[in-house]
């Protein structure tokens, strides 16, 4: 069975395994940061997505997905090592000597689609080994890689592929913000100033406009600490930070040595005990002299996170200290805000995290209107299966929506930037337990099937996006999942965002919400780390007994009853940001426009060299 475009054709395998095999590893750049997690099924099939840095950072590749660290200092798969090198010496469409001889028979061979370069079909197809360590097969000789042991592989962008922003991107007075939602998309470099207006960059989020910073805590995936640190102002730079972050032995002690020039930084290892789950929640907590704020987003601590991506964040209010001698119960929100995040920290099990808990619980939480959806990994039975993953969400939903006439027509809307194994049907978990949770509606015994529509760009739309190609890293579905799940291509819709300029920013963002027929109203809205896959959000196990989680996860949750509303109305015009309107700011265009005959989803580790991107290149991962 095949699949043509205008970029080739693929098949796929006649293989009946469900599960997805994860690549073999990821990578590690100067440059260039993780895979955004893709958090695949158990086995995550994300790869290692590709992030970049300024030259001189020392960044931590790694794939944003379930996959465990590899032992060496150079982890690659071999596509993501020969796209990195193809990268840095841009492949151009014309007259490139790499298209010459072998690859150019195979990529002409293939119709432009090739799993790999080597020899053996499944060189880049690895199974893990009991112990999480991959199970390397050796490349044939002609293609064998050369291990470097002292140093990063340069960045897939080049090393003059960032311009420096303009003096006047960064905010030097307090933006006009929608302080009603709290909903904020990144700044994107190159647009009209009028898209960047209200949107925050992450030297925003961390200048003195918003409080004297004390000290912080940053939970991410991954770190560029050299740039991170360069991010907060001269005047907190040396201020405590508490890393919180999921990598174990070489990555971790990379991680540590990447901190050695800051003693001012702490680490808390995540405890992350079921294999093929990682740390993927992205979320600081600033303590400063004036009070406490969270901050809820989706962006990695590396700056190819924060330069031409879209991005989304929910910026909670700053919260006062209570009155001394205040209750235990004080300073709560209507949506248990603050119950929840302490639930949430509490199970790191985390002696570092402590001292952050028993903080918390002086000041007063209770403006907060939206609702924590968190994952943590383990197996939950009884009462804790609906505090986690997906069934948290369902949870919520029921608690705290209410039915809608006709709510059968009002379809569910999905959008991420990794996809993992969905299984060899619908019904194995997508149109099953995620639907059933993704269209509860309050109370209602219905249990409709409205339309869903998941939103993932193509390979068109990566071709032509700021970045080209190299962006297209970032988006980390392989070859090997998709070839098992062509049924869920069906549901897929392009990315196109020209109400908030951001078409050509590819989406790391995540979002999920449900929308009336016309796509004028929300039912509610969700921006969360969580991509679409059974690690990140949980499946059920043991005849729908167990709920089994693996990566840590975090998002909010918007119901308009929050709010005071029955709907959320649908911003059409986000920017420039106004402070007092009730539209939502949806980050993307509505209604979505579906794939046409010739679209196909972008995936990461085959090349595609029949058209160029803007930037002249081609892509050869292998």
């Amino acid at each position: 069975m095949s699949q043509d475009s205008q970029h080739g054709k693929w098949t796929i395998s006649s293989s009946d395994d469900d599960e997805d095999l994860p690549l073999s590893g990821t990578t590690t750049s100067n440059r260039h940061q993780p895979a955004e997690s893709n958090q695949g099924s158990h086995r995550s099939t994300s790869p290692a997505i590709l992030k970049l840095e300024p030259p001189s950072a020392a960044v931590e590749v790694k794939p944003e997905p379930t996959k465990p660290p590899v032992s060496s200092l150079v982890t690659v798969s071999e596509a993501r090592q020969s796209a990195a090198k193809n990268q840095v010496n841009p492949v151009k469409y014309e007259t490139s000597p790499s298209l010459a001889g072998k690859r150019k028979k195979e990529i002409s061979d293939s119709s432009g689609w090739a799993l790999s370069d080597s020899d053996d079909d499944g060189g880049d197809v690895k199974k893990k080994s009991p112990g999480n360590e991959p199970n390397r097969t050796p490349p044939s000789p002609k293609t064998k890689k050369t291990k470097v042991a002292n140093e990063r592989p340069p960045s897939p962008h080049g090393r003059l592929y960032y311009i420096d922003e303009p003096e006047d991107f960064f905010e030097s007075s307090i933006p006009c913000l929608n302080d009603a939602y709290r909903f904020y998309l990144n700044k994107v470099t190159g647009l009209d100033r009028k898209y960047n207006s209200g949107a925050l960059h992450i030297r925003d989020i961390l200048s003195p406009l918003f409080g004297t910073l004390k000290e912080s805590v940053q939970f991410n995936y991954c770190f560029d600490i050299a740039w991170m640190v360069k991010q907060y102002p001269p005047e907190f730079r040396d201020r405590p930070v508490l890393i919180v972050h999921g990598d174990k032995r070489e990555a971790k002690a990379r991680l540590v040595q990447q901190a050695q020039p800051f003693p001012h930084i702490r680490f808390c290892q995540a405890k992350l005990d079921i294999a093929f789950g990682t740390h993927h929640t992205k979320m600081m907590l600033l303590w400063y002299e004036e009070g406490f704020r969270v901050i809820i987003l989706t962006s990695n601590l590396i700056r190819a996170d924060w330069y031409q991506k879209t991005q989304g964040m929910w910026m909670g209010p700053l919260f006062p200290r209570l009155p001394k001698g205040s209750s235990a119960s004080a300073g709560e929100s209507p949506t248990f805000f603050k119950r929840d995040l302490l639930d949430y920290l509490a199970s790191y099990r985390a002696p570092e995290l402590e001292e952050w808990i028993q903080r918390i619980k002086e000041y007063d939480l209770s403006e907060t209107r939206v609702h924590l959806v968190g994952s943590t990994p383990g197996r939950y039975v009884g009462s804790d299966m609906e505090r986690w993953g997906h069934l948290r969400l369902r949870k919520l939903l029921y608690d705290h929506t209410e039915p809608i006439p006709g709510e059968e027509r009002w379809p569910v809307i999905g959008q991420f930037s990794s996809i993992g194994s969905m299984g060899l049907d619908k019904t194995k978990w997508l149109a099953g337990e995620f639907q059933r949770t993704l269209t509860t509606l309050g109370k209602s015994c219905l249990r409709p099937d409205p339309p869903m529509h998941l939103v993932y760009p193509s390979v068109e739309d990566v071709r032509t996006s700021l970045e080209g190609y190299p962006a297209g890293g970032s988006l980390p579905y392989s070859i090997q999942t998709a070839q098992k799940q062509l049924w869920l291509h069906s549901y897929f819709h392009r990315w196109k965002a020209n109400t908030t300029g951001r078409s050509h920013a590819m989406p790391h963002i995540k979002t999920y919400m449900r929308a009336s027929p016309d796509f004028t109203q929300l039912a509610w809205f969700l921006v969360t780390s969580a991509n679409l896959s059974k690690a990140a959000w949980g499946a059920l196990e043991k005849n729908n007994t167990q709920m089994m989680v693996r990566s840590y996860e975090l998002g909010v949750l918007y119901v308009p009853s929050a709010f005071n509303m029955t709907t959320f109305p649908v911003h059409k015009n986000p920017f420039p940001v106004s402070s007092s309107s009730s539209g939502f700011p949806v980050p993307f265009d509505l209604p979505p426009s579906s794939y046409s005959a010739k679209d196909q989803p972008w995936i990461w580790n085959i090349p595609y060299s029949q058209a160029p991107d803007r930037h002249g290149n081609i892509w050869v991962p292998s």
